[in-house]
């Protein structure tokens, strides 16, 4: 492995893709901790490990020996870091080995999709998406950038969806469904009708509580 994969932000996601990257190396004769560390902007983590992997700080950052993840849930912080890092740096994606993923289905770079993710075919998802455990995508659907899901959220086919899309926790989007940027759906959400402007959307069906 030429470079190592620099996982941003050392909280609890992080952990999480520490996992996935432990499953998807299981099999292989790679060590972990020589190949894998975390970033992280609290300066204090700087030099100590967390999980027996290194903690390196924002000014140690080397673009030629790193390739990084951003495991960070809050979709603009994570647009934040991409502009803040060097232009050329290298994204990867982590994506876990139960995952079921049709060749048919194009994701960005920079993705963390967690075990037991399905999707289905001629999917198009953006840059630096975040999907949880057990999240399910239908057919024919097109998601942008910072897309984020919660664990066991359902997208029905033919869905758009803008960038710094949120879903929450078991929520539920019927098909065929527009959503525009930076709307956050709550937990069990179900939303049953486009949703044109940005804010937060809550209940059976959802219906907006306040403005992003």
């Amino acid at each position: 492995m030429e470079k190592k994969i620099c996982i941003i932000g050392a909280g609890g996601f992080g952990r999480e893709t520490l996992a996935n990257i432990q499953d998807c190396y299981a099999t292989t004769h790679y060590k972990i901790p020589e190949i894998v560390c975390f970033m992280d902007e609290n300066k204090e983590l700087s030099g100590k490990e967390i999980k027996n992997i290194p903690v390196i700080s924002f000014d140690d950052f080397d673009k030629d020996k790193y390739k990084v993840v951003i495991a960070i849930g809050n979709s603009k912080s994570r647009e934040d870091i991409v502009k803040k890092l060097p232009e050329d740096t290298e994204f990867t994606s982590v994506i876990h080995p139960t995952c079921v993923i049709s060749e048919f289905v194009n994701i960005g770079v920079g993705a963390i999709v967690g075990p037991g993710v399905v999707i289905t075919c001629d999917v198009n998802i953006g840059c630096h998406a975040h999907l949880n455990l057990k999240t399910t995508i239908g057919h024919d659907c097109k998601i942008g950038d910072f897309f984020t899901t919660a664990p066991a959220s359902n997208i029905s086919g033919e869905c758009n969806i803008g960038d710094h899309v949120y879903f929450g926790t078991n929520s539920a989007i019927r098909e065929g469904i527009n959503i525009s940027n930076e709307v956050t759906i709550g937990m069990g959400g179900v939303v049953v009708k486009d949703i044109q402007e940005k804010g937060v959307y809550v209940g059976n069906p959802v219906t907006k509580i306040k403005s992003s």
